[in-house]
């Protein structure tokens, strides 16, 4: 029950604050994401505001919808299933055919769905996560291996990060891509990937992230403030290559607690 509670108190906070984040998320994420293509899997993707950065294309009718020529198609793997519903309504805004994997969640199987038409792009929404390499949803298993994987501001939640990204190296297909923007702890100063700096005290913040981590966790549904999980994706020893950049930003405290970092991390052919 306490659980059920807290997964419904964080999609009500993020129903509030989700749009405003994704702002400031789409000026750094916008260039990455219009590459995403092919049969894609995306980790904890909330309400799923990003999808509107995917490639589109205009239909007869004139509206605007995912380009079938880029996006083959689009898995989610979501634990909470209080965001089911808006995260189908943005899915559906987008011109996908949504549907809900009835193995992990059975209720998917008394939602009504958007009828749409047969050339729209598949959209499944499966209950889980990739925190650990021996439950892994069968429906995930099943679409794998993927060309694109994605995260936006998920991996600072995962139970076990190593074993996501693991799994997550394990489901792409050789020569397949990882996109991801996360929050991080701020690198040192003089750090050479950070691209902006904006005058922030990088010691002084990082303690601060250190400070208020503990009860960051307990009120952002255990999300750690202060997870390198930039350098531990550029640590990885078996990706082809990792490029990615840092930003701070100084608009606000908010901002100088999350310092993002953002690229990708292509899987060798071999």
């Amino acid at each position: 029950m306490f659980s059920l509670a807290y997964d419904w108190l964080f999609s009500a906070m993020w129903a509030i604050e989700g749009d405003r984040v994704s702002n400031r998320l789409d000026i750094y994420r916008k260039p990455i994401w219009s590459e995403i293509s092919g049969k894609i899997l995306e980790l904890g993707p909330g309400y799923a505001q990003s999808l509107q950065l995917l490639q589109h294309t205009t239909l007869k009718d004139g509206s605007e919808a995912v380009d079938p020529a880029f996006i083959k198609s689009y898995t989610v793997i979501e634990p909470n299933t209080f965001l089911y519903g808006g995260l189908q309504k943005n899915a559906e805004t987008n011109g996908f055919r949504v549907s809900y994997d009835t193995l992990s969640y059975p209720e998917g199987a008394s939602i009504t769905t958007m009828a749409s038409g047969d050339e729209s792009v598949p959209f499944m929404i499966v209950k889980g996560s990739l925190d650990d390499p021996n439950s892994i949803p069968q429906a995930v298993l099943d679409e794998a291996p993927y060309d694109s994987i994605v995260t936006s501001f998920s991996l600072c939640t995962a139970g076990d990060l190593e074993a996501s990204l693991a799994n997550i190296f394990k489901l792409l297909r050789p020569g397949g891509t990882f996109y991801f923007i996360e929050h991080v702890r701020h690198p040192a100063h003089g750090d050479p990937m950070v691209v902006e700096d904006n005058g922030v005290n990088a010691y002084v913040w990082s303690k601060i992230q250190d400070l208020l981590n503990p009860l960051w966790k307990i009120f952002t549904h255990g999300c750690y403030l202060n997870r390198r999980t930039n350098e531990t994706i550029a640590n990885m020893s078996c990706w082809k290559s990792v490029d990615y950049k840092t930003v701070r930003t100084n608009m606000d405290i908010e901002a100088k607690l999350l310092p993002l970092s953002f690229g990708k991390a292509i899987k060798p052919l071999n």
